[in-house]
């Protein structure tokens, strides 16, 4: 059992409450687009896809960044560096996880099964990202935004404008929280010349960039909820969803970063599921 929580804990396994709210509007929205009924195999399967890829991501991110994590004070108690797992053991469970990746889009339908190497090679490549750009930010907003267009996917093979939009809203929302996140190795990332936007910025433009992406992300979800001509209760979850995004922006100040955590995991995690579930509800209810 405490293996199985090291391995959990590997890929902060509670993080993917993030991405997984949004797989499954994408997922419903594609139901209610079929005018087909709830498949829960293929429900299983597309959990079972997110759970593998965030989770070949993840540990393939700490496999890559073990030499940095046991540097840097604040990563020096992760598995790999406190030798809590071997460097092999974590790569092993990075192509375990890929492989059950791709082995269930092929039991979903061609069209996955063709992108899931894309797919992997975005998840996987943002781990080097850090080396070279300061946009890696984005490219990790990237990997997660796929949620909503590959369920999508699992239902119609095809792709549309609606999960496209909730797919970018991911982008952004994802992207500016990790800049956020960020802020707590602004130094260390520009003496160990890795890139990141407050390494590349500072302090207070990152944090106004990081604005800026909510206020896209934001916009994205209600022009969503304009063009999917949602439900009445789709725009609460709008709302709350915009709420959170400000209210994290109030908990992190330039001369303090002790909320960080609170502004990254605990609001963000709120505003995913809160919004997920009023959508889902949303999409249920609308005729």
């Amino acid at each position: 059992m405490k293996s199985v929580s090291k391995y959990l804990s590997l890929v902060k396994f509670s993080h993917t409450v993030f991405a997984l709210p949004f797989a499954i509007i994408g997922f419903f929205l594609a139901v209610k687009k079929m005018q087909s009924t709830f498949d829960l195999r293929l429900f299983i399967l597309m959990l079972c896809c997110m759970i593998f890829a965030r989770s070949a991501a993840m540990a393939f991110n700490r496999f890559i960044d073990r030499k940095f994590d046991s540097l840097n004070p604040r990563t020096q108690v992760r598995e790999i560096p406190s030798g809590q797992i071997s460097s092999t053991a974590a790569l092993i469970f990075v192509i375990i996880s890929c492989l059950g990746f791709v082995v269930c889009t092929w039991f979903i339908n061609p069209m996955c099964f063709y992108l899931s190497p894309v797919a992997l090679l975005v998840v996987l490549g943002y781990s080097y990202t850090k080396r070279f750009t300061a946009l890696c930010h984005i490219i990790l907003g990237i990997g997660l935004g796929l949620a909503p267009i590959g369920a999508y996917l699992t239902i119609t093979g095809k792709f549309a404008v609606l999960p496209v939009l909730f797919s970018f809203a991911v982008l952004f929302w994802v992207s500016g929280f990790d800049i956020i996140y960020a802020l707590q190795d602004e130094d260390f990332d520009r003496s160990n010349k890795l890139h990141s936007i407050p390494a590349f910025m500072g302090r207070k433009n990152a944090l106004r960039l990081s604005e800026l992406l909510h206020l896209f992300s934001g916009l994205l979800v209600l022009a969503a909820g304009y063009y999917g001509n949602f439900h009445v209760a789709y725009w609460i979850g709008a709302g709350l969803f915009c709420f959170f995004l400000i209210y994290q922006h109030t908990l992190v100040k330039l001369n303090d970063l002790s909320k960080v955590n609170l502004a990254f995991f605990t609001m963000n995690g709120i505003a995913s599921v809160v919004f997920g579930v009023i959508t889902v509800v949303s999409i249920l209810i609308s005729k």
